[in-house]
């Protein structure tokens, strides 16, 4: 199944019932008085999540959703049917933005959750509403009210505790497949991975995370390089990134180069995401004997100043990953448990996310309007080039010999 993240669709609710107008009329009961039912309520749209789910292409081939409307009032005082509610499921992890104030409306989170995006309208009130002492036979009624007309954009972001960053073929992927179920493509190529993938790492029947991959960056990919930026909004939810970088890349790029590189695209792409806890994973290791495995590290460390955690590993001979696993298992216990003790970091947590998606939809959206800018130009100087080739056809002068 295609992987899409992302998709732009028009929800309306549904139109209240209009009031109805209406008198007794039975045997015997002369002036039996206003008896008309109001209209029925209008359709609402929710958004529920769905965990069966994990792309939004159903939202490509579909754009406009309708609730039903609620039906007018009828006479003996009854009120219209109201109007049936329309649920879109999405995947865990979608957040939903106004496409015309460009503000988060929801974010779905768990499983089931439910939440009402358009409105559908109020019923209209039927003339027995407007009876009085002085106003016995009203033929005053009022039409429903139109339901909430949205544009929204969904935007799904995976959930995952861990995320990876690194260029191509830093192994991402391999360390996926060694500390998960997960199989995740793995090839000796650059951009093996074209699509997030998650794996949950257990650490014992009770104990567990779950780790994401995406895509590789490059030099230049906040400009849209390569596979460009579009996947890191997806590391905006992990708590831990994991840095990998190969020891010794096949190019001959220096590991310390490369780390740079990479922290320099984050840096561009959310300042807030570059500033989340990072550790550092040199990968790779078997291509150097064990016993010099500890010096590299230290080297690598030393050129960078590097102040966090640092693990070197083989992702191939899953040699270190199991440190590596139990470490990140008990420093996110530690995060969940402050968190659960201290309701202010839970807060703060939410803000920051909330920063981090505001950086990676404006950086975003600047990626789209340049590569928008760029084809424009190049149509336009298509263009001028047939138009001074026309010119060039016009100057030819046609002489006709009898």
């Amino acid at each position: 199944m295609k992987f899409v993240d992302e998709a732009v669709v028009r929800v309306e609710a549904g139109k209240g019932g209009n009031g109805c107008l209406s008198f007794r009329r039975e045997k015997y009961i002369p002036k039996g008085g206003p008896d008309g039912g109001d209209g029925g309520r209008g359709g609402s749209v929710f958004i529920e999540g769905d965990d069966s789910l994990n792309t939004l292409i159903d939202f490509r081939y579909q754009r406009l959703y309708r609730a039903e409307h609620g039906k007018s009032g009828m006479g003996r005082e009854k009120s219209g049917p109201k109007g049936e509610d329309m649920t879109l499921k999405v995947p865990v992890g979608t957040s939903i933005v106004d496409v015309d104030t460009d503000t988060v409306l929801a974010d779905v989170t768990a499983p089931g959750e439910r939440i009402c995006i358009a409105e559908g309208g109020h019923g209209g009130m039927g003339n027995t509403r407007f009876k009085s002492s002085t106003n016995r036979a009203p033929r005053k009624t009022t039409l429903g009210k139109p339901g909430e007309a949205r544009d929204l954009r969904l935007e799904l972001q995976v959930l995952a505790d861990v995320g990876l960053v690194g260029l191509p073929n830093a192994g991402k992927s391999s360390l996926v497949s060694s500390l998960s179920a997960a199989k995740p493509k793995i090839a000796d190529y650059p951009f093996t991975t074209l699509i997030p993938s998650l794996g949950v790492v257990r650490i014992n029947s009770h104990r567990s995370f779950v780790i994401a991959d995406v895509p590789g960056l490059i030099a230049g990919a906040a400009e849209g390089a390569g596979l460009g930026i579009r996947f890191l909004k997806h590391l905006t939810r992990a708590r831990i990134l994991l840095h990998m970088v190969d020891l010794q890349p096949l190019d001959g790029k220096d590991p310390v180069e490369a780390v740079e590189e990479i922290a320099s695209e984050l840096e561009r792409f959310s300042p807030t995401l570059a500033s989340r806890e990072r550790w550092l994973v040199v990968n790779k290791a078997d291509t150097v004997p064990e016993d010099e495995w500890d010096d590299a590290l230290d080297q690598i460390v030393a050129r960078l100043d590097w102040q966090g955690p640092a693990y070197i590993i083989s992702g191939l001979l899953e040699q270190g990953t199991e440190l590596l696993a139990q470490d990140l298992m008990i420093r996110l216990e530690s995060i969940w448990a402050e968190e659960e003790a201290t309701p202010d970091l839970a807060d703060e947590e939410r803000m920051t996310r909330f920063r981090m998606a505001e950086e990676a939809r404006e950086r975003l959206n600047e990626v789209r309007e340049a590569r928008r800018a760029a084809r424009l130009a190049a149509k336009l100087e298509a263009q001028r080039q047939d138009d001074e080739d026309d010119d060039d056809d016009s100057d030819v002068e046609v002489v006709y010999h009898p």
